[in-house]
C-alpha cells in the first residue's frame, strides 16, 4: 500500500512572520505521521525559519533547485544547499515554471538528476493546458513530459520520486478535475511507469493530484485507487484547510 503524501506549495506568498505562524500551526496540528507523509514548501528565503518552526513534525521542501552544485549562477540555489539546510523534498517541473519560465523537459531532467544526487526526494510535476485537454492531447502531453523529465532515471532512483499530476487549467482557477478524470490520468501514468520500468516500480511510486484541492473535495479525490496524495496550492496557505486535507488523507489511509 502506498502511503499518502500531502505537500503544500506556498509559491511566492507570505511574509516571514506569516510563514512561521503557518508552519507552527501545521506542526501543532493532528498529523499522524504513521498514516500520511506531510511537507510544506515555502519560498527559498524562508526555508531555514520554516524548518525551525516545523520542529521535525512536518517535513520541509523547496519549490525548485538548479542543476549545478556551485558556480557563477547568480540567483540560483543548488540542491546540496537545500540538503545543508535540512530540506527533505524539492518540487521540480511545476507548470508555472514550465509555462512562465520556459523550463523544458530537458531542464527538468537535469535538475532531477542533481536533486537525486544530493539526496533530496523530488516531486516531479506534469500537466496539460485546457487547450491541450480540449483537443484530446492530454495522454500524449503527459507521456511526453513524464518520459522527458524522467529520461535516464534508474529503477532505484525512480523509487525515490513522487509524481504530481497538475492539470494547468485547474491550478488556482477554482476548477478541479473530477475524481474520474484525475483517476484516469493517474492510471495512465502508472501504466507508463510499468512500461518504462516494471510492475513493482509502477505499483510503488506515489502520484499526487494537484489543482484546486480543498477540504471539500480532498476525500473524493484521495479515494481514487491511483491518487496517492495531493500537491496543494492555495489551501496550503491556511492551517485549518491544509490540516483538513491531511485529515482526509489519514482517514483514507486507515480505511484502505
Amino acid at each position: 500500500m502506498r502511503k499518502p503524501f500531502i505537500a503544500g506549495n506556498w509559491k511566492m506568498n507570505l511574509t516571514k512572520s506569516e510563514s512561521l505562524a503557518l508552519a507552527s500551526a501545521i506542526a501543532a496540528g493532528e498529523v499522524d505521521g504513521t498514516a500520511v507523509d506531510v511537507a510544506v514548501c515555502p519560498p527559498f528565503v524562508y526555508l531555514d525559519a520554516v524548518l525551525q518552526a516545523a520542529a521535525g513534525r512536518v517535513s520541509v521542501g523547496a519549490q525548485d533547485a538548479y542543476f549545478e552544485s556551485s558556480g557563477a549562477f547568480t540567483g540560483q540555489v543548488a540542491a546540496n544547499m537545500l540538503v545543508d539546510l535540512g530540506c527533505s523534498y524539492c518540487i521540480l517541473g511545476h507548470s508555472e515554471r514550465r509555462q512562465l519560465m520556459g523550463e523544458t523537459n530537458e531542464v527538468v531532467n537535469q535538475k532531477l538528476k542533481s536533486v537525486l544526487a544530493a539526496g533530496l526526494s523530488p516531486i516531479v510535476c506534469v500537466g496539460e493546458t485546457l487547450e491541450q485537454r480540449e483537443s484530446g492531447e492530454t495522454a500524449a502531453v503527459i507521456a511526453d513530459q513524464a518520459t522527458g523529465s524522467l529520461a535516464g532515471i534508474s529503477a532505484d532512483e525512480m523509487a525515490k520520486i513522487t509524481i504530481a499530476y497538475e492539470p494547468v487549467w485547474a491550478i488556482g482557477t477554482g476548477k478541479v478535475a473530477t475524481p474520474e478524470v484525475a483517476e484516469a490520468t493517474h492510471a495512465d501514468l502508472r501504466k507508463l511507469l510499468e512500461t518504462q520500468y516494471n510492475r513493482q516500480i509502477a505499483d510503488s511510486v506515489r502520484i499526487q493530484y494537484g489543482g484546486s484541492v480543498k477540504p471539500d473535495n480532498a476525500a473524493t479525490l484521495l479515494a481514487q485507487p491511483n491518487i496517492d496524495g495531493a500537491l496543494v496550492g492555495g489551501a496550503s496557505l491556511n492551517a485549518e484547510s491544509f490540516l483538513a486535507i491531511i485529515a482526509a488523507a489519514c482517514d483514507q489511509a486507515r480505511t484502505a
